[in-house]
């Protein structure tokens, strides 16, 4: 869903000659960070408190 709403905003903003509103690659290396700690979180959390 995500991707395919990327691509329509891409084809709009391509249309419009607008530039992408994409972040440096540090930001998206960073929001995948964010995403594998949260993934992290809910593990421990499920691992310690399933006893």
């Amino acid at each position: 869903m995500a991707l395919l709403g990327g691509w329509v905003i891409g084809i709009v903003f391509g249309w419009l000659k607008l530039p992408a509103p994409v972040p440096p690659l540090i930001g998206l290396i960073g929001a995948t960070g964010i995403l594998i700690g949260g993934y992290c979180y809910s593990l421990l959390v499920r691992l310690f408190t399933s006893s």
